[in-house]
């Protein structure tokens, strides 16, 4: 079995092979040459969803929220803080649920905020509601 993970660019959507013991060294997409890692969260549409959740080697936790949802607006600074413990074992993404409305349907999703895990293309594991940092990191290294 080989220690290469495929890495989405969160840029330009290239896939990129990194090996497993290098993924914290700050690896550069070999497209565009920016950083796969940059401690933040990625913004996901229709367009480029199915290749993140699809195509990364790393779990994908995603943020279903809305611009107009008071709780979304008050996790999202945790969210910022979870990404930066979190990556690069695991990719954060959000999806703003107004503007990508087929998302939201196509995963079912009926409260938002919603944290939804991805593994291997595959929903792993959901979780409603606002959470603070340190939850939001607990609660996904306890699915791991």
């Amino acid at each position: 079995m080989s220690d290469a993970l495929h890495i989405v660019c969160p840029h330009c959507t290239a896939t990129n092979r990194i090996p497993a013991a290098r993924l914290a060294d700050g690896p550069k997409c070999g497209k565009c040459h920016q950083a796969l890692f940059a401690a933040h969260p990625v913004e996901l549409t229709a367009t480029t969803f199915a290749s993140h959740i699809g195509r990364n080697d790393i779990p994908v936790l995603v943020d279903f929220w809305a611009p107009w949802c008071g709780p979304c607006k008050a996790m999202a600074p945790a969210f910022e803080q979870a990404a930066v413990q979190l990556e690069p074992q695991v990719r954060l993404a959000k999806v703003n649920t107004e503007a990508e409305q087929q998302l939201g349907a196509q995963f079912n999703i009926r409260s938002i905020p919603t944290l939804a895990l991805f593994r291997g293309g595959k929903e792993i594991a959901r979780q409603p509601g606002a959470m603070g940092a340190a939850d939001i990191v607990r609660w996904v290294q306890s699915q791991m």
